[in-house]
């Protein structure tokens, strides 16, 4: 098994034993911030939109980059930092200029999210790219999707940087101390928005 095998195993078992934790760790006051739990629709989403008796105004369309959707007889409709409901809403009034009584279901099929709302990890990570939020998100998720940090990683000197009632606010982590000692106590939820810095070890 080679180093990197080893790691994700140990970020494995590490999350298994803090879904059997019933103790959790004290959150700090920046964690305690609320999240709105409902997801929003983001440019690079793809949505199904059903439009009950008009299958001929239903299909799947992205959201463009510039956060708007066209479909038949509805052109240039926004959609990022909707919910698929707001959106349903919107599209059966903009419908209803043709239908009479439109009843419309949209459905995400596939999540990107609002760019605001993205986890990005840079530095030293095995693949630093940018995340779509996911309800309840920890820290240890997030490095479980990026693979872990590489050898040159200095990972008890990372930090997250997240806004906090309109201010950055830097929070320490300890990522050594999370994927190779398997301390739970390292981990922390994360929050719409947090940016994951993951310094290089100087020797």
């Amino acid at each position: 098994m080679n180093k990197m095998m080893k790691q994700v195993a140990l970020m494995l078992a590490a999350a298994l034993a803090l879904a059997g934790c019933a103790t959790p760790m004290p959150p700090s006051a920046a964690a305690l911030e609320p999240v709105n739990p409902d997801y929003l629709i983001g440019p690079g989403d793809n949505v199904t939109i059903t439009v009950w008796r008009n299958p001929e105004v239903s299909g799947a369309v992205p959201v463009r980059p510039d956060g708007k959707i066209t479909t038949p007889l509805v052109e240039d409709l926004p959609a990022a930092g909707k919910t698929s409901t707001q959106l349903a809403r919107d599209i059966e009034a903009a419908l209803a200029k043709f239908i009479q009584q439109p009843v419309v279901t949209v459905i995400v099929t596939n999540f990107v999210g609002n760019y605001g709302d993205q986890i990005r990890v840079i530095g030293q990570a095995t693949r630093p790219q940018a995340l779509a939020y996911r309800r309840d998100m920890s820290l240890m998720d997030v490095l479980i999707t990026v693979g872990g940090i590489t050898e040159f990683a200095a990972g008890n000197k990372a930090s997250v940087i997240r806004n906090v009632n309109g201010k950055q606010e830097k929070l320490n982590v300890r990522l050594d101390d999370l994927i190779r000692d398997g301390d739970i106590s390292a981990n922390m939820p994360m929050r719409p928005g947090d940016v994951l810095v993951i310094p290089e070890s100087f020797f």
